[in-house]
């Protein structure tokens, strides 16, 4: 139990300040906008994107949160994550390491969840 407990809150730690706490500090950077651009997108979906990346990782990070709202806030990040490695595949091609980059956290997610998992179903609690 207690290296469940060491892997889940190394790997959500790692997901909540480099998908929560480092947007939420960048975002209005003049290089954050322009990656946005040069993928296509407008600006305003950086700011949308921005807005659930850090209520996102705030669920995560938070262990009062409903056991629903942290399954869509997984849910959502592996969305982003997968988006983001197809997104740069398309614009900048697949030899590019910012294609593969998302990737790293979505193997991060996949662990975080599964000790997520781990550590609820041990607990006995439904935290509903």
């Amino acid at each position: 139990m207690k290296k469940t407990k060491i892997f889940f809150w190394i790997t959500t730690s790692i997901i909540f300040l480099m998908e929560g706490v480092l947007p939420a500090l960048t975002s209005q950077t003049e290089l954050a906008k322009e990656g946005i651009r040069h993928l296509g997108y407008p600006l305003y979906f950086g700011n949308m994107l921005v807005v659930f990346k850090i209520a996102g990782a705030l669920a995560l990070i938070f262990p009062q949160v409903p056991r629903r709202i942290k399954e869509w806030a997984y849910a959502g990040f592996a969305i982003d994550f997968i988006a983001a490695a197809v997104s740069h595949a398309a614009v900048d091609g697949l030899g590019n390491f910012q294609a593969f980059f998302p990737l790293i956290f979505l193997a991060l997610l996949v662990i975080s969840y599964l000790n997520y998992h781990k550590m609820v179903s041990s607990n006995g609690t439904s935290n509903k």
